[in-house]
C-alpha cells in the first residue's frame, strides 16, 4: 500500500467535495442568509451530523477499521466480510430504534441542543421541524460509514471518499429547484439530507459490488469480535468526535446569542473545515488501516515512520492554512457569501469567527494523527481520557469568553480545547511508544516554521497592495484580487519549501511513483 499515493487520491476527491461545498454554501448564504431560517437548519443539520461523527464515521471507523484487518490478516477474507455484516446487523438494530425515539422526542431534543430557540417559537418550531426530516440521515450514513471502513480496509479510499461529493451535490440541486419552483427553502434543504443519505448509501453499495466485497447482512447476533467492536465504540465516540460535540456545545451556547450568531458559526466552521476535510479526514483515512496493520505485525519502525511522515505532511499543510484563513478571513468571506441576504455586517461577524476557529486547524491535523496511533493498537481509553479533558476546557473557556466575545468566544475556546485535545495526546503517546521522529522529521518540521513565517509576510504585503479591491457589489474585481493573494502566497510558499528542503517536489513526485521506504 502506497501511502503517499493514498493520501493524495482521498485528499483530491476531498478537494472536489469542497469544491462542491463551497458552491453548496454561497447558494445557501445567498437565499437563507443568517436569518432564523438559516439558524434552525443549521442546528438541524447539526444533530444528525453530530451523532453520525458519534455513532458512525468517526467511533465505528475508529473501533471497525482495526478489527476488521485483525480479522483479515488471522482468518481470511470470507471471516473478515462475515465479522462486517455483524457488525452491520447490530449496528442498524440499535441505530433504527434509536433515531425513531429521538424523532419522536424532538421538540424535547431541540430544547436541549438550542434552548435559545425558544424565546423565538417561529425559529423553535422551524427548528423542531428541519430535525424531523434531517434524523434518518443518521442510520444511512451508518451504513456508508461500514462499506466505506470495508473498502479502506481493502485499500481502496477513493469510493469513501468520493461520497461527500454526492451529498453536496444533491443540496445544490435542492437549492436550484427551491429558486426555480419557489418553494421553502429550509423544508426543501432537509429534504435534500434525507435524500443525500440514501444516495450516498447506494454509492457505495455499487462500489463495493464492483470491488467484490459483499457484506453479509445477518440476524444480529453478539459475537466476541461483535462485543470487542461495540465494547470500544463507545470510548471511540468521545475519542473521535471530540471536535463535533465541541461544535454542538457552541451551538448550545450560540443559540442564547442573538439571531445569526449560529449562523455565523456555522459558516465559518464550514471554510475551516476546507483544510480539516482536505488533510485531517485524508490522514486519519488512509493512516488509520496501514498502522494497524503495522502493529498486527509488529514492525514498530514502520508505525514511527509513517506517524512522522504524517505529522509532516499535517503541519506543512496546517500551518499555512492557518495563516491564509486568519489573515483574509474577510476577503474571503466577502468574495463568496456576501450576496443576497447576506449582510457585509453578517460578512465581518463570519469572519472574525473563521480567524479563531482557523488558530485550532494545525491541531485538529496532529489529533488525527496521534489518535491514530492509539486506535490502531485497539486503545480507545486514552483518546477518551484526553477528549474529556478538552471537552471540559472547551466549555470552561467558552462560558468565560461569551460575554466579551460573544460568538468569536466560542470559536477561540474551540480552538484552545483542540490545541488542549493535541498536546495531550502527543504526551501520552511519547509515554506509550517512546521517542517519536526520526532523523528526517527533526530535518524538516523547522524548515516549514520557517516557510510559514515568510509565507506570512508576503500575505501582508499582498493584503495590503490589494485591500481597495474588496469593495461590496464588484464580484469580479474581489474574485481576482482573492485568487491573487491566495495564488501568489501559495506559489511562494511552495518555493520556500523547495529553497529551504523541507519538501522539494522531485522527493513529492518520487514518493507518489514508488513503495516509501522504512528507515
Amino acid at each position: 500500500m502506497n501511502f503517499a499515493r493514498s493520501l493524495f487520491t482521498v485528499s483530491g476527491l476531498t478537494v472536489l467535495s469542497r469544491i462542491a461545498g463551497f458552491i453548496r454554501d454561497t447558494l445557501t448564504a445567498a437565499l437563507l442568509g443568517a436569518g432564523p431560517v438559516a439558524d434552525a437548519f443549521f442546528v438541524a443539520q447539526r444533530l444528525p451530523n453530530l451523532f453520525r461523527s458519534l455513532f458512525a464515521e468517526g467511533a465505528f471507523s475508529a473501533a471497525f477499521v482495526p478489527l476488521y484487518t485483525a480479522e483479515k490478516q488471522k482468518k481470511g477474507q470470507e471471516a473478515a466480510q462475515r465479522f462486517a455484516g455483524q457488525a452491520l446487523s447490530l449496528l442498524l438494530a440499535i441505530l433504527i430504534p434509536f433515531s425513531i425515539l429521538i424523532m419522536l422526542f424532538m421538540p424535547i431534543v431541540i430544547r436541549v441542543l438550542a434552548p435559545g430557540f425558544e424565546d423565538d417559537q417561529t425559529k423553535y418550531k422551524l427548528a423542531v421541524d428541519f430535525s424531523e426530516i434531517t434524523f434518518p440521515y443518521l442510520a444511512l450514513i451508518s451504513i456508508t460509514a461500514l462499506q466505506s471502513g470495508v473498502m479502506n480496509a481493502q485499500g481502496k479510499f477513493g469510493p469513501g471518499a468520493a461520497s461527500p461529493i454526492t451529498f453536496n451535490l444533491v443540496l445544490i440541486a435542492g437549492l436550484f429547484l427551491s429558486r426555480t419552483f419557489n418553494l421553502h427553502a429550509g423544508y426543501t434543504l432537509s429534504w435534500a439530507v434525507a435524500i443525500s443519505g440514501v444516495v450516498q448509501m447506494l454509492w457505495l453499495a455499487i462500489s463495493c459490488y464492483r470491488a467484490g466485497v459483499s457484506i453479509p447482512l445477518a440476524l444480529p447476533k453478539l459475537t466476541l469480535q461483535s462485543k470487542l467492536l461495540f465494547k470500544r465504540v463507545g470510548p471511540g465516540a468521545i475519542g473521535a468526535g471530540a471536535a463535533q460535540i465541541n461544535i454542538l456545545l457552541s451551538t448550545i451556547l450560540a443559540s442564547t446569542l442573538p439571531t445569526g450568531a449560529v449562523s455565523y458559526l456555522f459558516y465559518a466552521d464550514r471554510l475551516n473545515q476546507l483544510p480539516l476535510g482536505i488533510v485531517g479526514i485524508a490522514v486519519a483515512t488512509t493512516l488509520l488501516p496501514l498502522l494497524s496493520r503495522h502493529v498486527e505485525d509488529g514492525k514498530h519502525d514502520h508505525v514511527r515512520h509513517y506517524l512522522s511522515r504524517a505529522v509532516e505532511f499535517c503541519l506543512m499543510l496546517g500551518l499555512p492554512a492557518t495563516v491564509g484563513l486568519v489573515m483574509v478571513s474577510k476577503p474571503i468571506i466577502q468574495t463568496l457569501f456576501e450576496h443576497g441576504v447576506f449582510s457585509h455586517q453578517d460578512t465581518i461577524a463570519t469572519a472574525q469567527a473563521l480567524s479563531a476557529y482557523s488558530l485550532g486547524i494545525p491541531a485538529f491535523l496532529l489529533v488525527k494523527v496521534f489518535a491514530a496511533g492509539f486506535f490502531a493498537r485497539q486503545d480507545t481509553k486514552t483518546p477518551v481520557k484526553v477528549a474529556v479533558i478538552a471537552m471540559a476546557t472547551n466549555v470552561s473557556c467558552a462560558l468565560l469568553l461569551l460575554d466579551p466575545l460573544h460568538h468569536i468566544g466560542i470559536a477561540l475556546a474551540n480552538s484552545l480545547a483542540t490545541w488542549t485535545n493535541a498536546i495531550l495526546l502527543y504526551i501520552q503517546l511519547r509515554r506509550s511508544s517512546g521517542k517519536m521522529g526520526d532523523s528526517k522529521f527533526f530535518f524538516r518540521i523547522p524548515r516549514i516554521l520557517l516557510c510559514t513565517v515568510g509565507m506570512c509576510l508576503i500575505t501582508a504585503i499582498l493584503n495590503n497592495v490589494f485591500d481597495t479591491w474588496f469593495t461590496p457589489g464588484h464580484l469580479a474585481a474581489e474574485v481576482f484580487a482573492l485568487s491573487a493573494i491566495i495564488g501568489v502566497s501559495s506559489i511562494a510558499y511552495g518555493l520556500l519549501l523547495q529553497v529551504t528542503g523541507a519538501m522539494r517536489w522531485q522527493e513529492a513526485l518520487k514518493i507518489l511513483r514508488r513503495k516509501p521506504t522504512v528507515i
